[in-house]
């Protein structure tokens, strides 16, 4: 008889522990969920607000090749930045991992040291950079440009007009999908490097020792040994990356300027500008269920192919 005394008097101790978190999650987090939801199946008043007429319009208005188009460009520049940000996120946080430990924390504080600065700030100074005027059209349209026609003078040929004219042109830099692609592997880089770190630092080297013991070339010895290990902390830094990424909307304003629409933008002006809450509701539930399905099936996917290497 003590024992389920004691079990019940344990669970409502763990109860009364977790209790503050359960209702900060149920204020913050569940119920600002399902009021969405709700607004998400009502209607847009006259003057703004929302009608609580129930009607699936909303949703069915997100098959507008429009919007099935800006949910394509967001998935491809938000895939593509999660790429990039695991090609080179991967081999630093590999490079900081390997290093003597006196290292380490030097370079993690460099690499965490952006954060210190307001994201808002570091975007536009990205802004700064690639626009027509910035240092990188500088550089290209008087430097390279220079020594184009320096070259020309030196070694006269049909070929060098052209390079010379084409060089004489401000690069387009901002206003496009690439600016934004940068912007976002600039800001979300630091997610994908520390779980990576995490992983690589887990790693007993004495396995990659092992696998070169038996003949097997470092190539090999990465592919069979280190990345099946230090996988959970690629797919964990994509998750990260991609989230945040698909629902960016403040680096393709600024960077991608008119001509790079993601999701994101599309949320921000319906509640903002057309003051259509309903609508911008239904986006942002497709677009949360989507994130929640495609993290879900990430980490699916990736378990069930640890457990096969296995």
């Amino acid at each position: 008889m003590a024992q389920p005394l004691r079990t019940r008097r344990d669970l409502l101790r763990l109860l009364i522990l977790i209790s503050p978190s359960l209702l900060w999650l149920v204020i913050f987090f569940l119920l600002p969920l399902l009021l969405v939801f709700a607004i998400s199946f009502g209607q847009r008043g006259t003057y703004g607000g929302v009608q609580w007429t129930p009607t699936l319009a909303n949703y069915a208005r997100l098959l507008d090749p429009l919007y099935l188009r800006i949910f394509l460009r967001t998935l491809f520049i938000a895939g593509t930045a999660t790429v990039l940000c695991a090609l080179i996120g991967y081999p630093m946080a590999f490079f900081i991992a390997t290093r003597p430990a006196r290292w380490r924390n030097a370079f993690l504080l460099l690499l965490v040291i952006p954060f210190w600065t307001n994201f808002l700030v570091r975007m536009y100074a990205w802004l700064f950079l690639l626009r027509d005027n910035g240092p990188i059209n500088v550089l290209w349209t008087e430097g390279i440009h220079a020594a184009v026609a320096w070259l020309a003078a030196a070694i006269p040929a049909p070929f060098w007009e052209p390079l010379l004219q084409a060089t004489s042109t401000p690069l387009r830099l901002f206003g496009t999908d690439g600016a934004v692609i940068v912007g976002l592997v600039y800001a979300w880089l630091p997610d994908m490097v520390l779980p990576c770190y995490a992983a690589v630092e887990r790693l007993d080297p004495r396995l990659v020792e092992a696998a070169q013991d038996l003949y097997a070339t470092r190539v090999r010895a990465f592919l069979r040994v280190v990345l099946p290990l230090t996988r959970s902390g690629l797919i964990t830094g994509s998750v990260l990356v991609f989230v945040p990424c698909v629902g960016a909307y403040v680096t393709p304003d600024l960077l991608g300027g008119a001509r790079t629409v993601m999701i994101g933008n599309v949320i921000y002006s319906q509640f903002m500008m057309a003051r259509d809450y309903p609508f911008g509701s239904a986006l942002s539930f497709v677009l949360m269920a989507l994130m929640l399905v495609a993290t879900v099936a990430y980490f699916r996917l990736g378990g069930e192919g640890g457990r096969g290497r296995g």
